[in-house]
């Protein structure tokens, strides 16, 4: 696998054209510990806030692999599909889809 390192860009809320108003997007992100090179996929509504818990030790279940890089993340419009992409990569199924994303970066 390549050497990576942290996105350089995390986005912020998606301004919409109605009035200025913003619209909340879900993120499906993928991270990988320096320390152990294990990956890790998840969901969340603030991407920037998640990768500095997890980067703090607040996550119980990311906490000995710190730090960690962000590798990939994806934009959903709601939770439900954020959530369904997030399942299904921890799949074998999107495993497979994990390794192709992650050699075609």
């Amino acid at each position: 696998m390549a050497e990576w390192s942290i996105a350089p860009v995390l986005p912020d809320r998606v301004g919409s054209a109605l009035g200025g108003k913003t619209a909340t997007m879900y993120y499906v992100y993928i991270l990988k510990s320096k320390k152990t090179a294990k990956l890790y996929k998840g969901s969340t509504e603030d991407l920037k806030n998640r990768l500095n818990e997890h980067n703090r030790g607040k996550v119980k279940s990311t906490k000995s692999g710190c730090p960690w890089g962000l590798v990939y993340y994806e934009a959903f419009e709601n939770k439900k599909l954020a959530r369904r992409e997030e399942l299904f990569l921890k799949t074998g199924k999107g495993r497979e889809r994990v390794k192709f994303l992650l050699e075609s970066t």
